[in-house]
């Protein structure tokens, strides 16, 4: 497969470096030509500009720059973007992406996706090709949603990377993307903030050990990062931190009261989440199964995610997916 990056950091160069690791014909495009030298000792061919990247009619070209760039790329390719090629992204709220793909005419060649992959690092001399190693993605489909095209980013995903995806909506994504990662983020920075104000912040760091480790790791981003990804998805973000507010104010409540019981049934709330988590740590998903690729199929797909399927192949005439935990049905 011939695939095209814009946009060689962290994300964009991990790919590259994976996508070349399986014998894929990777070519990058940079705003600035910094990561050119290294990315091609690693088989990358890189060009000068976006367009020249468009011009050369790749299968696949996948948008991996900052979400408030992609707009600017999209405007200069769209006039050189040939209908053979299917224009994707990896970007982490897909609403905003949708809204600018249709303001240039490119939606007709667009399938959104995401990938659950990353670190709090960035730039090209940060990739790693082992960064997407098991990781899932979102595909996104909407109603005029391509199937060819859908089917050309499963197979980047499955085949030219080696994971496997979910498809989703573009709304139902950001719901579930400002749950997992973008409220967490600002979670974990109130708690470094909480640290740094502590008249004994000095003892708990010293004492500081995996538990809040694994709670900050994320606070380590920068912050210019952490911020543009909450902006993106301002609505969902909010809502949820909003809730995470009031969840914490009704323990505090507990607390002072000493309610024992109510303490107890607020630590049981979590219980389903942890059985869905040691499920998947001992690595039980359900047999695989097959999707017919028919007329209905965005509404197989759809429906077999939103019941823990993840796709592990596709191709023009089915998909295969195993169900893996989920905490609720569909």
């Amino acid at each position: 497969m011939k695939v095209a990056i814009a946009g060689l950091g962290l994300m964009g160069g991990s790919l590259a470096l994976a996508l070349v690791q399986r014998g894929n014909d990777v070519l990058g495009w940079n705003h600035r030509s910094a990561p050119y030298e290294q990315a091609r000792k690693n088989g990358i061919t890189c060009v000068k500009t976006v367009e020249e990247l468009a011009l050369a009619r790749p299968d696949i070209l996948i948008l991996c720059t900052p979400l408030k760039a992609m707009d600017t790329v999209l405007g200069k390719i769209k006039l050189v973007l040939d209908e053979h090629t299917t224009l994707t992204d990896v970007g982490s709220v897909k609403r905003e992406v949708l809204s600018s793909v249709e303001k240039h005419g490119l939606r007709p060649l667009f399938v959104g996706a995401h990938p659950m992959a990353g670190n709090e690092l960035a730039g090209f001399e940060a990739a790693d090709a082992h960064l997407y190693d098991s990781a899932t993605w979102a595909i996104t489909v909407e109603e005029d949603t391509d199937k060819e095209r859908v089917i050309t980013v499963g197979r980047m995903i499955t085949e030219g990377v080696g994971n496997r995806f979910i498809v989703t909506t573009a709304q139902e994504h950001d719901r579930a993307t400002a749950q997992i990662s973008h409220m967490p983020h600002v979670v974990a920075t109130t708690l470094a903030a909480q640290l740094a104000v502590n008249p004994a912040s000095n003892i708990a760091l010293a004492l500081a050990a995996g538990s809040w480790r694994d709670m900050t790791r994320v606070a380590l981003t920068t912050p210019e990062r952490t911020q543009a990804m909450v902006e993106e998805n301002p609505d969902n973000v909010a809502d949820l931190l909003r809730d995470q507010a009031a969840r914490m104010t009704a323990v505090a409540d507990l607390l002072a009261q000493g309610d024992a019981d109510g303490l107890a049934a607020f630590f049981a709330t979590a219980q389903p989440y942890r059985t869905v988590r040691a499920r998947l740590q001992q690595g039980i998903p359900e047999g695989v199964y097959s999707i017919r690729l028919d007329e209905s199929w965005r509404e197989r797909l759809l429906a077999a995610s939103r019941r823990g399927g993840r796709v592990e192949y596709i191709d023009s005439v089915e998909a295969h997916a195993r169900d893996f935990a989920h905490l609720r049905e569909a």
